[in-house]
């Protein structure tokens, strides 16, 4: 009984202990600070250092690639630390012409919305409610 004890009270620690770590999640693409982007020229040299692009533009064939970093403890607490979006413009004999990279971190605050719907329902009675406008005449105006 003693050892059975033990056992649960460690296995609950355990478990406690466990749950306060921070763990990091990556999204996407995760860059390397060592790779300069910059200094690609061509789509091959892009698909060699970094990859498949998470996004390829139908239209005017831009690669695009995304990259996000969250850290959290638990359910409640997450945190975006980083979020980036690299889009790579080529000329037609597939060289690079334009690099865009966005800064998405501003987007991760989000104002809630305060208007509230009317509460006529509520004021209404119940047999308002249930036989709604039954019996009422045709609205006229004055």
């Amino acid at each position: 009984m003693k050892n059975n004890t033990i056992i649960l009270i460690a296995l609950i620690s355990t478990l406690l202990l466990n749950n306060c770590a921070e763990k990091t999640s990556y999204s996407g693409k995760v860059f390397n600070k060592n790779e300069d982007i910059y200094k690609l020229a061509t789509k091959d040299e892009i698909i060699t250092n970094l990859g498949p692009p998470n996004y390829i533009d139908p239209i005017e064939k831009k690669y695009i690639y995304y990259s996000e970093k969250k850290i959290s403890k638990n359910f409640y607490n997450n945190k975006t630390i980083e979020r980036i979006l690299i889009v790579f413009h080529f000329n037609s004999d597939n060289t690079i012409q334009l690099i865009d990279e966005y800064n998405l971190d501003n987007q991760k605050d989000i104002k809630l919305v305060e208007d509230q719907t009317s509460s006529e329902i509520v004021k209404q009675g119940l047999l308002e409610r249930v036989f709604g406008g039954v019996g009422k005449g045709p609205v006229t105006s004055p």
